[in-house]
């Protein structure tokens, strides 16, 4: 065991003559490499936050400009200080003791600096204002004016040379805060196909007398904040909004590189411990709107376009996204509170907890000074597959208290985790860099049965995972696995980065042996995994039952459902000449109102990363235009008549998701409003009404970001089913779906079982009679033909 292993490193006896020391050479061997490889990371992330801190200058920068600063003043003898450079020499605290030469040589390089440091602040505040304009969107399909032009090549200048992944987060702009009087004219826009007159006109009276009397000392106090703090958002939609909720993420549909589950694991967690060295080092590429020849998410720039083939390579590596999520992606954990969650964040992790029959055990991921090899965890996950020893009493279901009620969790933590082997055990997990599951169950996509066993796939993600940690990796029996992310410390995009690179790794770059087992040779002498102790009084025993039925039947009640569209995919739509988001949202439309035979309000996710800590805005996409489209397609209308309306409804939604993106969305502006009156002790009628309707529609994408790591056309099979969530409310449906490739949409779809006004396979039924019913309209094989 590695408890023996490394007690017998360090040995000592006492007799008459004093204390005899054995150490073991080994151990001391281990504690150099272990200090050298903390030493260097230390170094790293000193040296990556001085060149993140002076970008766009550069160490080199500095020794251009104070050299040509020097060599100008002494070969030209002209001092373009006016005396400066002559004057600090002399004031120096030093100067008695120097030479006037030295005193000068001093003086210019104290000068020279202030200058380096000047054209930095210019050239960062310069590129701030090129990215608060956003008439880029504008952009019309085919053209680009001379306007456009221009700003991307002044945003070229000056966004510097070899940006690090943080490099842009000081020359980012400040999110803006909206007009109330804008914010309340969209709104009452977005509900009025969801009311009728009287009770339109009564909400616009509520609104009219917002406006006028509490909006504008609210809108003070929230003006106040966008001027102190980076984000008036962020901090709070993190605490009373995101410390809750949580999605899971699939593997490959068609592809299972490997039936060894402790081979998988191997794989998975070096290729998350590669990325988290890149992460750790910043060498991860600055994330910028558009990447590589396709739109950075997928289809958020077809969303404003009527289709991809806009001049999109003009805008390649130009529009830089905020960064600050990946922060915490690892080595993150949420700790419960009675009143509000926190987020617990380590700078350095060196091991991770592993789950297997109801036992926990810690792995360290380094050893001899190095991250451990594919083979090596593989070897650790073997160990830890092969002990039969017995979950000790409560340990089991230990994890439930993380999936139940937080108030009772938070009380438990206090109580029974708070000292001796049980605290000990608690921070293994929080503090571990992430947590892995070995399930006994096996999962797969199956040809022959592919809706039953890919409902069964996404639900198994929702059970049986430390949940307060920012993410789990599962790895089934059979091979498969998923990931599970915690919702609070990032937004989708960000774990989904992490999951591209990890299926890009795992089978095309590590890949395996003939057997099936990682390449590479077992460990001889590596300590095995520890086994975590636990002593878990009676009464905690009770509090995790009590969780566990919590968890247990919310986790019953969820209907998921997922769907591979592959009748047609973003390639038809764009010959469409319409954007692939638009077309998919005004289908959900069309597809609710079947289902349900009335519209409700629909929440869209859109970010706001162009902003700094930017994360999230409402696009609303129940619109008065769609409402229309949708009831020309229950009427009996012409299809010229119901193809004008759909595009008419097209350009509605991409108008709002471009609002949204640029910080003129009103659901964010609204919530900030009302924390701000209830700090205030004021009551807002209109504002409490506003946050208490339900979103019975709640609706995102999964984007698939690094495609240069997936080359579709030649590999089909390498495609993700993405990932889901479960419904807003208790009588709506949520639904997320990723655009992959050319030809196929994967779509989620969550509702309750306990619902009777709601069934996800029902509403899957309709999702694809919308999407056909929505292309016949294009009428493109008459165009083919013609």
């Amino acid at each position: 065991m590695a408890e023996a292993h490394q007690a017998v490193a360090f040995q000592f006896t006492v007799s008459p003559d004093g204390i005899d020391l054995h150490l073991c050479h080994e151990a001391l061997r281990q504690v150099y490499l272990s200090g050298l490889h903390s030493w260097k990371k230390r170094f790293i992330r000193f040296k990556n936050g001085v060149m993140t801190g002076v970008y766009p200058g550069s160490p080199g920068g500095f020794m251009v400009v104070v050299v040509s600063y020097m060599s100008y003043n002494k070969y030209k003898q002209l001092d373009p200080s006016l005396g400066l450079i002559e004057k600090l020499g002399q004031h120096l605290p030093i100067s008695q003791y120097m030479s006037t030469d030295s005193q000068r040589i001093v003086g210019g390089v104290l000068v020279g600096t202030g200058l380096w440091v000047s054209i930095i602040m210019i050239m960062r505040n310069v590129l701030k204002s090129l990215l608060s304009w956003h008439g880029w969107m504008q952009t019309r399909h085919g053209s680009v004016s001379w306007s456009t032009r221009l700003w991307m090549l002044l945003v070229k200048i000056f966004s510097g040379r070899k940006p690090m992944l943080y490099s842009f987060q000081n020359s980012l702009p400040r999110l803006p805060v909206p007009s109330v009087r804008d914010t309340c004219k969209r709104y009452l826009e977005s509900v009025r196909p969801l009311m009728d007159d009287k009770q339109f006109e009564r909400m616009k009276g509520l609104a009219e007398d917002f406006e006028k009397n509490l909006g504008p000392r609210v809108q003070w106090y929230l003006k106040l904040k966008s001027w102190w703090a980076s984000n008036y958002v962020s901090d709070w939609w993190e605490e009373y909004i995101y410390l809750r909720g949580r999605g899971p993420i699939m593997d490959f549909l068609y592809v299972f590189p490997t039936h060894i589950q402790a081979a998988r694991a191997g794989n998975a967690i070096h290729a998350i411990m590669l990325y988290r060295r890149k992460l750790d080092r910043a060498q991860i590429k600055p994330i910028y709107l558009l990447t590589n020849k396709v739109p950075l998410c997928s289809a958020q720039w077809e969303r404003m376009f009527n289709t991809s083939r806009v001049p999109g390579l003009m805008l390649l590596h130009t529009i830089p996204m905020c960064s600050s999520q990946y922060e915490r992606m690892f080595n993150t954990s949420r700790v419960p509170g009675v009143d509000t969650d926190t987020l617990q964040h380590m700078n350095e992790s060196k091991h991770i907890v592993v789950y297997h029959k109801g036992r926990f055990f810690k792995v360290w991921m380094f050893y001899d000074g190095r991250l451990l090899l594919p083979r090596e965890i593989e070897q650790q996950m073997e160990r830890i597959l092969a002990d039969k020893s017995e979950p000790l009493p409560g340990e089991e279901k230990l994890a439930a208290l993380t999936a139940g009620d937080r108030t009772p969790w938070a009380k438990a933590r206090d109580a029974y985790f708070g000292r001796g082997k049980n605290k000990q055990s608690l921070d293994a997990i929080e503090k571990a860099a992430f947590f892995v599951s070995l399930d006994d169950t096996e999962q797969r996509y199956d040809l022959d049965n592919k809706i039953q066993s890919l409902d069964r796939y996404a639900k198994s993600l929702l059970h049986g995972q430390w949940y307060d940690k920012s993410f789990n990796l599962i790895v089934y029996k059979n091979g498969t696995m998923g990931l599970n992310a915690e919702h609070s410390w990032a937004d989708a995009p960000i774990i989904g980065h992490l999951w591209e690179h990890v299926l890009s790794m795992d089978p095309i770059k590590l890949g395996y042996s003939e057997d099936g087992h990682c390449r590479g040779e077992l460990h001889p002498s590596m300590p095995g995994p520890q086994r975590l102790q636990w002593d878990i009084p009676a009464e905690c025993q009770e509090t995790i039952e009590h969780s566990l039925t919590v968890a247990k039947s919310l986790a019953d009640d969820v209907d998921c459902h997922i769907i591979p569209f592959d009748e047609f995919g973003k390639g038809l739509i764009k010959k469409c000449r319409t954007s692939p988001d638009a077309f998919i949202q005004i289908a959900l439309q069309l597809a609710h109102y079947r289902d349900k035979g009335k519209f409700c309000l629909t929440y869209e996710a859109s970010m706001t990363r162009l902003f700094r800590e930017g994360r999230t805005e409402t696009v609303r996409s129940c619109t008065v235009e769609s409402c229309d489209f949708v009831r020309s397609m229950i009427r009996d209308e012409t299809t010229e008549e119901r193809l004008r309306l759909l595009k008419v409804a097209a350009a509605k939604h991409q108008n709002m998701y471009r609002l949204a993106m640029t910080g003129q969305g009103i659901d964010r502006h609204l919530f900030c409003l009302y924390v701000i009156s209830k700090y205030l002790g004021e009551d807002s009628p209109f504002l409490k009404e506003v946050l208490s309707e339900p979103w019975r529609l709640s609706t995102s994408q999964t984007p698939l970001q690094q495609v240069e790591l997936f080359d579709l056309v030649k590999h089909p099979e390498y495609v993700s089913a993405g990932g889901g969530f479960g419904p807003v409310a208790d009588d709506g449906y949520g639904v997320s779906y990723i655009i992959v490739g050319e030809d196929l949409i994967n779509f989620h779809i969550s509702s309750k079982h306990s619902s009777p006004e709601t069934d996800s396979h029902r509403f899957g039924s309709n999702i694809r009679q919308a999407m056909l019913d929505m292309l016949d309209l294009f009428q493109l094989d008459k165009k083919a033909t013609k």
